[in-house]
């Protein structure tokens, strides 16, 4: 009789029933290996289908996040571009202000010496004759001048009425 061990106790016919019990069991165990060097093979492969889903997700999101970055990159130089030229056209206005602001200072210094010439009153200040020629002459000079001119001419140009 077979015992659970797939040993035979008994006979000497029993040795051959011992090999085909081994036999069964070892072509058993080989079964029971390649199925699980299966399993393990299909559940690699799987593991490396989620991996490379994975890996392309990651590019995915990398490259809509370059997109992105790119995009943000160009509004920002836009910007920038923007910023650079209007303040490029402030200092250009305010290097014309300046110029005027000079020009009108020189003009009143005029005015003020002119006013001050026309204002004598001969010699009822103490001033001599000569001095009044002098200071005349002056008056003449400034009146003349290329300068005092632009007084009749605006001073805002139609560059700066626009802003």
């Amino acid at each position: 009789m077979a015992s659970s061990s797939g040993t035979s106790s008994g006979s000497g016919s029993g040795s051959g029933s011992y090999t085909l019990l081994n036999s069964g069991s070892e072509e058993d165990l080989q079964q029971l290996m390649d199925e699980r060097k299966r399993k393990r093979m299909i559940s690699n492969r799987e593991s490396a289908r989620r991996s490379r889903m994975k890996k392309q997700k990651h590019l995915d999101d990398l490259m809509s996040q370059l997109s992105n970055l790119m995009k943000e990159n160009n509004e920002i130089l836009t910007s920038m571009s923007v910023t650079t030229q209007n303040y490029l056209n402030i200092e250009a206005e305010n290097s014309i202000l300046r110029a005027q602001v000079s020009e009108l200072k020189q003009r009143f210094e005029s005015l003020t010496k002119i006013t001050s010439v026309l204002s004598y009153n001969g010699n009822d200040n103490g001033i001599s004759n000569d001095q009044i020629i002098y200071e005349s002459s002056l008056a003449d000079a400034l009146i003349q001048n290329e300068s005092w001119n632009y007084m009749y001419h605006p001073i805002m140009t139609a560059d700066i009425m626009q802003y």
